[in-house]
């Protein structure tokens, strides 16, 4: 894999070496699979500068035309499936039906953004005086810094430069340093398949240096970023310097609501699937689960032999959950579980991690199950990011919700009930984002993504999700 990677930057249609000083590790063996360069900030104004000269000519390009290199795009992720999902696999850890998923769903979201070709609208509106219109009109923003999270690089990948480039706007991107591969290779095919205009869509690698070099910028007319609450901040606080506009898609606690009506079978297995995917490196996992007590017991315990019967193994085994991403990631699992047994927790399953020559190197632990949980406690509060699950026992769904609004985060949020009354209550009294009703993770592209509260503010897909990357002209035509 190392021999048939490029690990240098793209910009302005152009491959361009660096010296190579951060490695890449595979989460399942800790082997280095690649070492990529860092741009330094004269490279970072050169992408920006190839950026901002090509935007321009793609603004003005009619949007069914861009939406031809879009499902252009699209055809080229599709014919290389296996190989992009080949380096996800290698260096975020995910099983291979997983990282093969990850690419496939983005193929569906090029078809969709393609659509918006022929949609971006503006209004005219009535004017108060005679012989006048008011025309709004939809512009690019221009330039657009895109960082990329380390947990699905493909996936937010797309989900960012297609709406951009959609709307008009030209791409710089910035991917994880722990997780950079397979965006490079896609900009590889890319390149190799497509007749992508210079400067359009550049690649910088790096560190967070390198992403601040980019919010700074007085290049850069707008950042989107998804990653933590702790980095969004800091990234907001940035931009303001410039007054640069931010979307932020950032960290969550979702909660799983279950009450007394609820199907348990169906709720055990939808949220154990939102806790354990991606080894719960998920924003929109299932984070904490409020259960009603008349179903407490039960629910606990088909939830305990579910998680139990789960399988860890090699990515390329396809198993049920795969490695967490790196040691910091996993430390902070295990001093999560550490912290809730001794603030009085009891735990369930897990706790540990695994045995066994197949688990002697990399970063694994056991999917986890917390029992007499308070709802004081930091593991209900914090955001974990790892397969750990408390269960915290509740008399109403009203104290559900008292509960779950207590966070700071306010992304994603499940109901698990049989009653329509209790489900739009619910859902309207949740101070979240987004609502799953009695179903598992998984969002429409038609949807919109997007977080409330510290998770975040912008939002991604749909209609929403383009249109913030245009900006409103007013124009007054005065034809008296």
């Amino acid at each position: 894999m190392t021999e048939s990677l490029p690990t240098s930057h793209y910009i302005d249609g152009e491959w361009q070496a660096g010296t190579p000083d951060v490695d890449v590790q595979n989460p399942a063996t800790e082997e280095t699979i690649a070492t990529i360069p860092s741009a330094d900030p004269e490279l970072v104004r050169e992408a920006l500068s190839a950026a901002k000269s090509a935007q321009d000519e793609w603004e003005a390009t009619p949007g069914v035309e861009r939406a031809n290199l879009i499902r252009d795009i699209g055809d080229v992720l599709e014919t290389n499936v296996g190989d992009i999902g080949d380096i996800l696999m290698a260096e975020q850890g995910k099983p291979k039906s997983a990282a093969d998923g990850e690419v496939e769903g983005t193929l569906t979201l090029a078809d969709y953004t393609a659509g918006w070709g022929r949609r971006i609208e503006g209004d005219i509106v009535p004017s108060d005086n005679r012989d006048e219109q008011i025309h709004l009109q939809r512009h690019p923003m221009g330039v657009v810094a895109a960082i990329i999270p380390w947990n699905y690089p493909i996936a937010v990948l797309m989900r960012k430069i297609l709406p951009a480039l959609i709307a008009g706007n030209t791409v710089v991107v910035k991917p994880s340093s722990t997780t950079p591969l397979s965006t490079i290779r896609v900009f590889e095919l890319i390149d190799k398949e497509l007749d992508l205009p210079d400067g359009l869509l550049n690649l910088v690698l790096g560190g967070s240096q390198v992403g601040n070099a980019l919010v700074t910028s007085p290049e850069t007319d707008m950042v989107t970023m998804t990653g933590s609450t702790r980095v969004g901040k800091q990234i907001a606080e940035a931009a303001a310097e410039n007054l640069t506009p931010v979307s932020l898609e950032l960290g969550g606690k979702a909660p799983a609501i279950v009450a007394a009506d609820a199907d348990v079978d169906a709720a055990v297995e939808d949220i154990l699937t939102a806790r354990i995917t991606n080894a719960g490196q998920v924003c929109t996992c299932a984070e904490r689960v409020f259960v009603h007590e008349d179903v407490a017991a039960e629910f606990s315990e088909k939830y305990v032999a579910a998680t139990e019967d789960l399988e860890l193994g090699p990515p390329k085994s396809n198993p049920d959950m795969g490695p967490q991403v790196t040691q910091s990631e996993l430390d902070w699992t295990q001093s999560s579980v550490d912290a809730a047994v001794d603030a009085g927790a009891t735990l369930l399953t897990g706790g540990e991690q695994p045995t066994g020559t197949a688990f002697e190197s990399g970063f694994w632990y056991v999917p986890t199950v917390l029992g007499d949980v308070d709802p004081n406690m930091d593991v209900v509060e914090q955001e974990v990011f790892g397969p750990v699950t408390p269960i915290v026992t509740v008399d109403s769904v009203d104290q559900a919700v008292e509960y779950a609004n207590r966070s700071r985060y306010g992304l994603s949020s499940y109901v698990f009930t049989e009653d329509y009354q209790t489900a739009m209550r619910t859902v309207e009294d949740l101070d979240y984002g987004e609502t799953y009703v009695n179903r598992t993770l998984g969002e429409a592209w038609q949807g919109h993504h997007i977080g409330w509260n510290e998770s975040g503010m912008g939002g991604d897909d749909g209609k929403y999700g383009v249109l913030k990357y245009t900006q409103i002209k007013s124009v007054y035509y005065d034809y008296s």
